[in-house]
């Protein structure tokens, strides 16, 4: 089993940024792709980003490409979301995710592990 345990979450005005960090335990060796989800109040969990292994590959999803950038430290076992010029709009909480395979997918349903979640409270 892996555990997943984010923090950095919080509250910013519109344009501030937040750094979300996701500390890996347990059989970190097993997980390959890693990846950052998001649910909003009454809407169904959304890709945010995500990380192939090695670090070298890295994906976004439209609505924050060039604002966020995703990063890994396979020796820390941790993964981080560091957040720029946030808008309302990306309230919610935010979840960090890992899969055992190494093709790197976007969708829900192919993650084996999750951590409990971070809040994220953008005001404008």
């Amino acid at each position: 089993q892996v555990q997943l345990v984010e923090s950095g979450g919080g509250s910013v005005q519109a344009g501030g940024s937040l750094r979300l960090s996701c500390a890996l335990s347990g059989r970190t060796f097993t997980v390959n792709t890693m990846a950052w989800f998001r649910q909003a109040p009454g809407k169904e969990r959304e890709f945010v980003s995500a990380i192939n292994w090695s670090g070298g590959s890295t994906y976004y999803s439209d609505s924050v490409k060039g604002r966020f950038t995703i990063s890994r430290d396979n020796a820390k076992s941790t993964v981080f979301l560091e957040m720029n010029s946030l808008r309302p709009e990306d309230t919610a909480v935010y979840y960090c995710a890992a899969d055992r395979s190494l093709v790197v997918k976007l969708e829900v349903a192919y993650y084996d592990y999750w951590g409990q979640g971070t809040q994220v409270t953008v005001s404008s």
